[in-house]
């Protein structure tokens, strides 16, 4: 186990960072108490139950979560201190960008954002795990769409880092699995 393995939470203000720290937290806490059932795959989104609340990050949130082979810390920091994210990008290993994909407004202004953060020099041999939330929101584009108007094709042929996409919504729960499996299988350069 690693005490480095440190990933950042990134992405604009409201876009549900702080959400998906909670609710990493509770699946994980909730497999821990269930260790021996026979559901353990399946446990955490069935009962997931309502989103606890949240309030704007303003500064950062650091979460430990104990995985199965490795300890991973999650640093969220509030989309509101962008001008300061890359006093952090030294001491990370990988990086989470969400970008609210029911924000058609904001797409733009987030692959702005994450141009930035692909660029940093500290980053170059980072993970890069790129998370389209809000996908339970019935305005959303589809996938294809988003990815077309965020460039995704042109921003992974250009990246230097591993890019990895996937659709989630933290709210619902559809693709916090996924993301568990991203931290865990994520290598430590």
């Amino acid at each position: 186990m690693n005490s480095n393995d440190i990933c950042l939470l990134l992405g604009a203000t409201g876009v549900g960072k702080t959400l998906l720290l909670k609710r990493l937290q509770n699946i994980l806490l909730d497999i821990f108490h269930d260790i021996f059932s026979l559901q353990l795959s399946l446990h955490g989104l069935e009962e997931l139950g309502e989103p606890p609340s949240t309030l704007p990050t303003v500064g950062t949130n650091l979460t430990d979560l104990k995985l199965k082979k490795k300890k991973v810390t999650l640093r969220e920091l509030g989309g509101c201190m962008g001008p300061i994210w890359p006093s952090y990008f030294k001491d990370c290993s990988s990086v989470i960008f969400m970008v609210d994909s029911a924000n058609i407004a904001q797409i733009s202004a987030s692959c702005i954002q994450l141009l930035s953060v692909l660029s940093a020099e500290h980053l170059h041999n980072a993970s890069v795990l790129i998370l389209f939330n809000k996908r339970d929101m019935p305005c959303t584009m589809s996938l294809v769409e988003i990815k077309s108007l965020f460039r995704m094709d042109d921003i992974i042929a250009s990246a230097t880092q591993p890019i990895t996409t996937q659709e989630l919504s933290a709210r619902s729960g559809q693709g916090l699995q996924e993301v568990l499996s991203w931290l865990e299988s994520i290598i430590v350069k």
